[in-house]
């Protein structure tokens, strides 16, 4: 089997999100089944100078975006044992950051489009590949190309696609006078059949409504975007396809996620409780806390938007803040959120801590100090840092949506399982008692190392998922 993935970011290269990791890891774990995966990205500036030097010119063309002609390059290198096909044009992606240029994200993934379709046009026809494997908006135009601009090539005609929602919220729409300009198109690409979105046009619906299947990152979600409340006002879209449409949950690298081996850690440990609050204790010296190994810990690793529920957070602080706990936050994101975490930190100097930002070594150590991760999320398509806590021996506190309901099964003190604690209604009241709950039985170390025993036994790796990914290429290459 021979995958193309086609994607905007992916480690080790360049990342902003979970995209990245699981674009960067889901190609090693299909390797191990014998897919050969090829990634297609963009050459952004802001890839490792040593990975960028190491890549082989193979070729370049012109790409037309309307009246536009724009070079096009393609260097190949290996990652990491993943072969990566950089796509070159230093105007669009020679910047400051991936992402945030307004109308011009339509013209620099637009040509990105172009240029992972032209360079199949250039392949031999033993290098084709079965599948090209399309992840969020940013390539959502390549399965309509396919299936239009270029459906006169013979050779292109058998290549099948896949494309995967990471988040629905995010759907690349521009206007139609743009992209038609951008595309050479009239009015048969937006209709209702098409890519035309309220009045606009949007790259997302582009995917969902060309590619042969659809998956999404945990069957919750799946099941979610479907409905008004989650569907972005594409769940009519995706009802249709419903029967094209699968949940399949991320893993994490569990190499990279691994706290015998983590050198960010102060005391690297595996099952043992005592040496994991030893990092308790080297965290709170890090970062001006109160030593105390014996006060309860729960960290937070978050983007500060609605999404994420910052909101909810924000109304329990002051119940939260009267429990004996340390709270640790790193993040960015809604000034407002950022400026509300920041008098909260002031309030509760001592108690609580925030450091805006990313930083991750602090978000690895984070993982390991902390006794509780709490993710208050209105929506979740997958998660990773709820798999990571665990990873870690971390007990998850989780509101019970998409991805999150997929992994973390609340404990149970009448049969002894589960593996953290959960809430239904997006409400800082339920978020409060949630805590309360995991508080009280965080008091009986038995019955919390049971708590993080569950946890530990559970595979968070990426194998499972690769061998329905495996599955489903299959049903497509037959």
């Amino acid at each position: 089997m021979n995958v193309w993935f086609a994607a905007s970011e992916a480690v080790p290269l360049v990342k902003t999100g979970g995209l990245a990791d699981v674009v960067g890891a889901l190609p090693r774990a299909l390797a191990k089944l014998g897919v050969r995966v090829t990634v297609v990205l963009p050459k952004y500036g802001e890839i490792p100078r040593g990975i960028a030097d190491a890549a082989v010119f193979k070729t370049s063309f012109d790409v037309t975006l309307g009246w536009r002609r724009q070079y096009c390059g393609l260097l190949e290198t290996t990652v990491d044992g993943v072969k990566f096909l950089l796509v070159d044009n230093e105007y669009f992606f020679k910047r400051g950051y991936l992402y945030g240029y307004g109308e011009e994200e339509a013209e620099r993934f637009a040509f990105f489009s172009f240029a992972v379709v032209e360079a199949l046009k250039r392949l031999n026809k033993d290098e084709l590949p079965d599948v090209v494997h399309c992840h969020d908006w940013q390539t959502g135009l390549v399965p309509m190309l396919l299936k239009t601009r270029y459906s006169p090539y013979p050779a292109l005609r058998s290549i099948r696609t896949v494309f995967t929602i990471h988040n629905l919220q995010y759907q690349g729409v521009f206007s139609r006078e743009l992209l038609k300009d951008l595309l050479s198109a009239g009015d048969e690409l937006f209709g209702e059949d098409g890519m035309e979105f309220y009045g606009a046009g949007s790259c997302m619906k582009a995917g969902l409504r060309f590619a042969d299947k659809l998956t999404t990152v945990s069957p919750t979600y799946a099941r979610e975007i479907q409905t008004h409340e989650y569907g972005e006002k594409l769940d009519g879209v995706l009802r249709q396809r419903a029967g094209d449409l699968t949940g399949i949950v991320n893993g994490i690298d569990l190499d990279s996620y691994d706290p015998m081996t983590d050198p960010h850690l102060a005391v690297n440990y595996r099952h043992s409780l005592a040496k994991k609050r030893r990092n308790k204790s080297a965290l709170q010296q890090e970062l001006s806390l109160p030593a105390d190994e014996s006060l309860p810990m729960i960290g937070i690793v978050s983007r500060l938007v609605g999404q994420k529920g910052i909101d909810l957070l924000d109304e329990a602080l002051p119940g939260l803040m009267a429990e004996p706990l340390q709270m640790v936050i790193l993040g960015s994101g809604d000034p407002y959120f950022e400026r509300r975490l920041r008098e909260a930190a002031e309030r509760y100097a001592g108690r609580l801590f925030v450091w805006f930002g990313f930083n991750e070594g602090l978000a690895r150590r984070i993982y390991a100090a902390s006794d509780m991760f709490l993710m208050p999320s209105r929506f979740e398509p997958c998660g990773l840092s709820q798999l990571i806590s665990l990873r870690y021996r971390t007990v998850p506190i989780v509101r019970e949506t998409g991805g999150l309901r997929d992994t973390v099964e609340a404990y149970n003190e009448f049969t002894g399982e589960g593996n953290g604690f959960s809430f239904g209604p997006p409400s800082a009241h339920d978020l409060l008692y949630t805590v309360r709950r995991a508080l009280t039985f965080y008091g009986d170390e038995a019955t919390w190392k049971r708590i993080v025993d569950n946890g530990a036994k559970q595979d968070y790796g990426w194998d499972a998922s690769a061998q329905e990914y495996e599955r489903l290429y299959g049903e497509l290459a037959t």
